[in-house]
């Protein structure tokens, strides 16, 4: 199997053990009722936690005194002060569980009074949700949105509330520090990056018709992975063309039925960008449905590293996956602590996430860096 020279020297990224827990990179949080992100980091340091990404951005943070004009200033560990979480999809889904687990284990660590809400992919269930938790006396909120546009109603709720929002994973509409606290999540355009120069690697420098599976449509995260996919193959891989690219809503069984249809109208397919892994799932059974092999006749990329699918990785089934890292809670609060001490949080927080290939998909799934 064929990885492209760039992808190979950036799977050790995967394998790196450590923790900046602060949100603005790895500095000393003076938070209220706060542990600096040092201590914190040393207290929960692992290969499979989230890392940022860069070292700390130029510039003030958000701040308690600055958000909105300001808001009061709160403890989040004094047992009374309510944070809320409003997860966006079911935790059927491994990254939506891992992400659930991890912020309720944070917060159970650190003494955070927690409640949470799931929307299952409703964004307007999701709104209710979020007005519901500020209803119930939620002093600040975690969430991880359904759609980047639809929150205007929840977020406009809160803000007249005085209740700061961190969003985390996707974006929503709005300005930083102002409408919303910040960003925390990933790089989507730079592993849709990632993904083409995977595949390029294992079609013999990018001789394929590919079939991407996009995304839910109305978020930043699937506008990300195919605009960075399309605009990589455009420029680097001139004999890699895009046959057919339909949405498969993030989902094993609607991956599976789209592949089915596209494989059906699209004989000459020899390639699949599956922009998550739970589509990527649905486009393998769908592959050997049609009397093909995975990894053989059709090469299969995709992205977040769900444990399956870094086994389909060291089985040959699939190329490559880049993680999308949803261990969210060290550092989802610690922006909190820092937002209501005088660190601050910077606007957009990126992580590291890994990159998984046949060089080291055995050793991942042994160190237990997947979900």
């Amino acid at each position: 199997m064929n990885v492209s020279p760039r992808a190979k020297a950036l799977t050790a990224a995967v394998l790196t053990a450590g923790l900046c827990l602060a949100a603005t990179g790895c500095t000393k949080s003076d938070s209220a009722g706060g542990d600096s992100g040092a201590s914190a980091a040393a207290n929960n340091g692992s290969a499979a936690s989230q890392q940022v990404a860069s070292p700390s951005a130029a510039g003030p943070g958000c701040t308690y005194k600055t958000y909105g004009g300001g808001v009061p200033r709160l403890d989040i560990t004094d047992g009374r002060t309510i944070v809320g979480f409003s997860q966006s999809e079911s935790t059927s889904n491994p990254f939506r569980a891992t992400e659930t687990k991890s912020i309720g284990q944070q917060a159970k660590k650190l003494g955070v009074k927690l409640i949470e809400r799931n929307a299952n992919a409703d964004v307007n269930t999701q709104n209710s949700q979020i007005e519901d938790m500020i209803a119930q006396g939620a002093k600040v909120l975690i969430v991880a949105p359904e759609n980047s546009d639809g929150l205007g109603p929840a977020l406009a709720k809160a803000k007249s509330a005085k209740v700061p929002v961190l969003t985390i994973d996707r974006t929503v509409g709005g300005a930083a520090c102002t409408d919303f606290m910040a960003f925390i999540g990933s790089d989507f355009y730079h592993q849709a990056q990632l993904a083409a120069d995977d595949l390029a690697g294992a079609t013999g420098g990018g001789d394929a018709h590919v079939a991407i599976l996009t995304g839910t449509p109305g978020n930043n995260v699937t506008t990300d992975r195919t605009k960075g996919f399309e605009d990589r193959a455009k420029a680097k891989y001139p004999k890699m063309k895009v046959v057919a690219s339909q949405t498969g809503n993030f989902a094993q069984t609607d991956g599976q039925k789209v592949m089915e249809q596209l494989l059906q109208s699209h004989s000459d397919i020899n390639a699949v960008y599956a922009e998550n892994d739970e589509m990527a799932l649905g486009a393998i059974q769908a592959i050997r449905s049609a009397g093909k092999t995975p990894g053989k006749d059709v090469k299969v990329v995709s992205i977040d590293g769900i444990e399956q699918a870094v086994k389909n990785v060291g089985a040959g089934q699939m190329v490559s996956d880049i993680e999308t890292n949803p261990r969210f809670g060290p550092l989802a609060l610690q922006a909190l602590k820092d937002f209501y001490g005088t660190t601050g949080v910077q606007p957009k927080v990126i992580i590291k996430d890994g990159h998984f290939t046949a060089d080291n998909a055995k050793q991942a799934l042994d160190q237990g860096l997947v979900y």
